[in-house]
């Protein structure tokens, strides 16, 4: 996760240091603080919890904070007091979806499995929501449950005795491959159909690298099946299982 480019706008490093500060100290005392006080009309929970809502049933391209805001029955500038943009709701979402994830105490005899639980976590959660990996893409996360995932996911490979620097970068390299599978999903679910309505389904896409020019692309053609096959998470699982065997080879 650290190892991605910061966007735009990106906050400062003083900016960011400030925010963890307050999420820390919330997190803290924001059980008990609640208790003593009313309810108010509009809460960042609230507010995460219509976002959800409504990429759920639309996606998380098209989610605006005006859409938002009318779940809520309220207006834009009354989300701006919580949240300070659509950048930072897409960092909260992620954070509320890695609140989800359970991590496990690592074990050098398991961690492998263990590793992979995370990561099948992780690609379920963003999986529900379309297009939400999208939002782990563009900011540097500052949410507190988003980088104790990656703390954790550090934690279990570090257990398999890898070097840290390995470690540090098979964790970024396999978070980032969570993010592009499954924002690769909600794109396909949202582009089934050709300009003909034809469903471009595995079968269809075989179908047509089977039509390439055999001189030209003897080995695409030859392995059309084996380049579409696959079903369930079946690659998922392939890819993470070949990154873990680059960092610590399995034991003959």
């Amino acid at each position: 996760m650290a190892g991605r480019r910061a966007a735009r706008d990106a906050i400062s490093r003083d900016q960011w240091a400030a925010l963890i500060s307050a999420k820390d100290a919330a997190s803290e005392t924001g059980a008990r603080r609640a208790a003593g006080r009313e309810k108010t009309p509009i809460t960042v929970e609230r507010i995460l919890d219509a976002a959800l809502q409504a990429v759920e049933a639309g996606g998380f391209e098209d989610l605006t904070m005006r859409m938002v805001a009318t779940r809520l029955g309220t207006g834009p500038a009354s989300l701006y007091a919580h949240v300070r943009n659509r950048a930072e709701l897409g960092d909260l979402l992620i954070g509320r979806l890695c609140s989800q994830v359970a991590l496990p105490a690592p074990d050098p005899a398991c961690w492998r499995d263990q590793f992979m639980d995370v990561c099948a976590q992780l690609r379920d959660q963003f999986l529900r929501y379309p297009g939400i990996a999208q939002a782990a893409l563009t900011v540097v996360p500052a949410d507190l449950a988003t980088l104790r995932v990656g703390e954790g996911m550090l934690a279990i490979l570090l257990a398999s005795g890898a070097p840290a620097r390995q470690a540090a970068w098979a964790g970024d390299a396999a978070f980032l491959y969570i993010t592009g599978y499954c924002l690769e999903a909600s794109m396909a679910r949202r582009q089934s159909e050709d300009a003909d309505g034809r469903v471009i389904d595995r079968a269809e896409i075989e179908e047509r690298l089977r039509m390439l020019p055999p001189d030209l692309f003897p080995h695409t053609v030859a392995h059309a099946r084996e380049l579409t096959s696959g079903t369930g998470h079946d690659r998922f699982t392939f890819t993470l299982t070949l990154l873990l065997q680059g960092l610590v080879p399995p034991r003959p």
